[in-house]
């Protein structure tokens, strides 16, 4: 079986003081690959520019840093949940080797990393098997890790996919078994279902979680309206409400997560868990003079990707990337890093998940985690005004 890991296109304020919740890992593992080694470049550590921003990001939200991976942790939402403020979402292809998936989790660990999405439509139940087989042969403590999964597209049979109380339950325990787990720690509702009545579905995601199956519920590509109708229905019923909403974040996609999210982050306490900061590897620019040879945009069943690439609108998007490099070059990071500490700085994010197919790519990705501190107001403006895409919003976020 080969396996990759990277953005899944189906696919914060803490009430508590600050902890250091993660026991110190080596940053380096049996693998041979620590931060030093890689060829990326790392932003300088100024510490003028950490003292214009620092406060700003201290009462926003707490987070903690542990010393000897660099990583910083951030509640869900409002929960008391601690995930890492970077995470790592599966899905199988034809392309990487279960090898190279057994590595790029180990790295992601022993990085700080968390939190593993997965789902139980990525390759008909394949990931998670995948990412259970790891975990087990891993033998990592359950206490010191997160595992996501997403119930809506079980299988062909019309009882096999929605958000029914059969499908959730069944759908559920489906997951488990092939994650060869107990309980995952959120389980997702992966879009809203038409057919199923809010209380059912609310309902269902209590009943799972009061049978230790789960530990969370969220959403996934839920609207504002729906997710502030299944609070209400869990604060009507006495039930449990979700606690977080996942939702694609980046430079090109942004109103969602900076005009609705955020409101319903300080009302009913629903973080962000956002996807596909470098928009499918659009932003990376390796589209923008063609699409390379084993590129995802060249993958079966990927076309709308390689239409996307060398659309008008794609070609747009391929020039303000550009224009982003001088200010990467001034912060001695890349246009990847750039991208993903910019996704970090936005309010109520509690955590991005990464699409990465080798431990050099996630590698560079955790670099964004150095950049964040420099992003002032001053180079958030000028990030604005090349994009020229800047939503409407009732107060400025993080940064």
């Amino acid at each position: 079986m080969q396996v990759s890991f990277a953005c899944t296109e189906q696919t914060l304020r803490s009430r508590t003081s600050e902890d250091r919740l993660c026991p110190n890992r080596p940053s380096g593992g049996q693998n041979g690959v620590t931060v030093a080694q890689t060829k990326q470049r790392t932003p300088p550590m100024g510490a003028k520019n950490q003292s214009q921003v620092l406060p700003l990001l201290s009462h926003i939200l707490r987070e903690s840093t542990v010393k000897a991976t660099g990583m910083k942790y951030r509640n869900l939402g409002k929960s008391g949940l601690r995930v890492s403020c970077l995470g790592l979402g599966t899905y199988v292809s034809t392309c990487i080797y279960t090898a190279v998936a057994e590595n790029l989790m180990t790295v992601a660990y022993e990085h700080g990393i968390n939190l593993f999405d997965t789902a139980e439509v990525y390759a008909a139940g394949r990931a998670e098997r995948t990412l259970g087989k790891i975990l087990k042969k891993k033998e990592w403590r359950r206490s010191s890790y997160v595992v996501t999964t997403k119930i809506y597209w079980g299988g062909q049979a019309e009882t096999e996919r929605g958000l029914s109380r059969k499908h959730i339950i069944e759908g559920l325990r489906g997951s488990l078994e092939r994650l060869q787990l107990d309980y995952v720690d959120i389980v997702f509702a992966n879009r809203m279902d038409p057919n199923s009545p809010m209380e059912e579905i609310v309902r269902a995601m209590t009943f799972v979680i009061n049978q230790g199956m789960a530990m969370y519920w969220g959403t996934s590509r839920w609207s504002a309206m729906e997710i502030m109708e299944a609070y209400s229905v869990a604060r009507q019923f006495n039930l449990i409400p979700p606690v977080c909403e996942q939702a694609e974040y980046h430079l090109f996609q942004r109103e969602k997560v900076e005009t609705h999210l955020p409101e319903l982050y300080h009302k009913i306490g629903v973080g962000s868990m956002t996807w596909s900061p470098l928009a499918c590897g659009l932003i990376t620019g390796k589209y923008a003079d063609s699409v390379p040879e084993k590129s995802r945009a060249s993958f079966k069943g990927y076309h709308w990707l390689k239409e996307k690439a060398i659309s008008d609108e794609g070609k747009k998007q391929h020039s303000k990337v550009k224009e982003l490099h001088p200010i990467a070059d001034r912060l001695n990071c890349t246009v990847a890093q750039l991208a993903i500490a910019w996704c970090l700085r936005s309010e109520g994010v509690s955590s991005v998940l990464l699409g990465v197919s080798s431990s050099d790519q996630l590698l560079e990705n955790l670099g964004a985690i150095q950049v964040l501190p420099h992003l002032t107001p001053q180079l958030v403006t000028e990030i604005d005004q090349i994009l020229g895409n800047k939503p409407n919003v009732k107060k400025d976020s993080r940064a």
